[in-house]
């Protein structure tokens, strides 16, 4: 008689446990799929803020406006470096000079000849009118006026080579020789360069024409000082590479910072004209 309502009660613990069971899985299946209140569509949806603020960039090279290398014409001793590397200088100053004592020399016996030659012009010119030489003497006096004159100017412009002014305001880049070298004609001496204006030189792809126009401002920031700068777009290249698909712009800093220098390099940003829409 007892074994019977055991029994009975054995299996309705078995079915209680057995509901339990079911339902603690079904919580555990809510609790999974249940929207987490840190992790809502709003939040998660959200795109990550663009750290370029909405720009193109590009990487830079700073350029002088113009830059030369002196060659001497001539072959002759140096003498004289009066601007030393790294110095600046003014259009007009002196640069370098050379040892020119026999092209001095030669130019002054040029001129004691043409003298000559003129001294006897005049005097042939007197004895026509006195009917003492012919029309022959005194052409051959002016054709030696004329050759002797010859003589002096070439001399003249070999001495004016011995001594070499700046072209342009500038600073010396190099100087490839040394006092007291001797150099031969075409020998470079000199590479200088100006530093006045710079230039900012890069590529870019050529579907930024879409957008980009001469005389639009940017913003450069050069590595080597850390800082930014303004600048503007001078002029844009004639052709595409059509490889590439990309083209050269030339732009240029606005204003005079005494602490950027040729060759230094930097990323140039560009807020495109679209993006003003």
């Amino acid at each position: 008689m007892n074994r019977q309502p055991r029994a009975r009660r054995g299996r309705v613990v078995k079915a209680m446990l057995a509901s339990a069971g079911l339902a603690g899985w079904v919580s555990l299946a809510m609790a999974q799929t249940a929207p987490n209140p840190s992790t809502s569509p709003s939040t998660s949806a959200a795109a990550p803020a663009d750290p370029t603020g909405g720009t193109e960039s590009v990487r830079v090279l700073l350029t002088p406006r113009r830059y030369t290398t002196l060659a001497a014409e001539i072959g002759a001793r140096v003498d004289q470096l009066p601007v030393p590397e790294g110095a600046a200088f003014a259009a007009g100053d002196l640069l370098v000079v050379l040892d020119c004592s026999s092209q001095s020399a030669q130019l002054a016996r040029a001129r004691a000849m043409l003298d000559a030659a003129r001294k006897t012009l005049t005097a042939n010119e007197r004895l026509l009118q006195l009917n003492a030489v012919g029309q022959l003497e005194l052409d051959v006096a002016r054709t030696e006026v004329d050759k002797a004159a010859a003589e002096a100017a070439l001399y003249e412009s070999v001495v004016a080579k011995c001594r070499i002014a700046a072209p342009f305001a500038g600073r010396v880049v190099e100087q490839k020789v040394r006092e007291q070298q001797f150099v031969q004609p075409a020998q470079a001496m000199l590479e200088i360069l100006d530093d006045s204006v710079l230039e900012l030189e890069f590529i870019v792809p050529s579907r930024w024409l879409g957008w980009l126009r001469a005389g639009q401002g940017f913003k450069v920031r050069i590595d080597e000082t850390g800082r930014s700068y303004p600048a503007r777009v001078l002029r844009i290249g004639a052709k595409v590479d059509p490889v590439s698909q990309s083209i050269k712009i030339v732009g240029t800093v606005d204003g005079r910072f005494p602490e950027l220098l040729a060759g230094m390099s930097g990323r140039a940003s560009f807020v495109p004209a679209r993006r003003h829409d």
